[in-house]
């Protein structure tokens, strides 16, 4: 049997990159697949066709997920259309990287909007529907820079550590319930977006990885499927750093 075999996944942000490839590693293990992304463009249509290649059931939401009132009209139309879901995977993210004494007031609130309010719209929206079915997975992406910070980026990181936050506090709310919440922390993970730097700058993240080289987003899709599944039934509450030994 299939790890994720009859259960639902909720993945935001997942047209491409790394929640395109844990939207794809879910439906190969069975499960039915829900993803946002702010439009389905050609890349979320390719992303849901090759989804559907995996004989599983998709539906594909163009959503903001910063906003509220759309995160849960997105859960609405998922119960609508599965009667239920059992993983959420808050991916949504994006960066507008820049020294504090430079950074402007709508790069703050852009990072924070889409990285940690999203997780806050999404986990409140599905709250109910968890607690009602007394199961559930919920996974916050979060990033190294959350747990040791980085130069040049306080926005996302303050927005990546507000994300474990939120996940511990909601696997303590919510663990008797049989909901549980961890967070996932990526290293330097090879994207479209990491792929355009210069060779110099990849192969000096490099030398500092104590694996030698920078994760896939297959590495982050595998993680998410153990804390997805049931094998991992009694995690909650937890980091885990995929970063290649990078921060120990």
């Amino acid at each position: 049997m299939k790890l994720l075999e009859g259960k639902v996944a909720l993945i935001t942000g997942a047209a491409r990159g790394i929640g395109k490839a844990i939207a794809l590693k879910f439906a190969s293990e069975g499960a039915d697949i829900i993803f946002t992304d702010l439009v389905i463009d050609e890349n979320g249509e390719a992303t849901k066709k090759e989804i559907a290649e995996f004989g599983v059931r998709v539906l594909a939401i163009a959503s903001n997920a910063a906003s509220f009132d759309e995160a849960h009209k997105v859960v609405e139309e998922g119960v609508k259309e599965f009667g239920k879901i059992d993983i959420l995977v808050n991916n949504a993210g994006i960066t507008k990287d820049g020294l504090m004494m430079r950074m402007s007031e709508q790069q703050w609130d852009a990072v924070i909007g889409v990285n940690l309010k999203s997780a806050f719209n999404f986990t409140h929206a599905i709250t109910p529907v968890m607690m009602r079915q007394r199961n559930g997975s919920i996974i916050n992406m979060s990033s190294v820079v959350g747990v040791s910070g980085n130069a040049g980026q306080a926005n996302y990181s303050a927005s990546k550590a507000g994300m474990i936050g939120l996940a511990k506090s909601i696997a303590q709310e919510l663990g008797s319930r049989g909901v549980r919440a961890n967070a996932v922390a990526p290293g330097f993970i090879i994207t479209d977006m990491t792929a355009k730097l210069p060779e110099e700058i990849k192969k000096e993240w490099a030398e500092k990885i104590p694996l030698r080289r920078g994760g896939l987003p297959e590495d982050i899709a595998n993680v998410c499927t153990f804390l997805a599944s049931d094998m991992s039934s009694y995690v909650t509450g937890q980091v885990i750093s995929v970063c290649g030994g990078m921060k120990m």
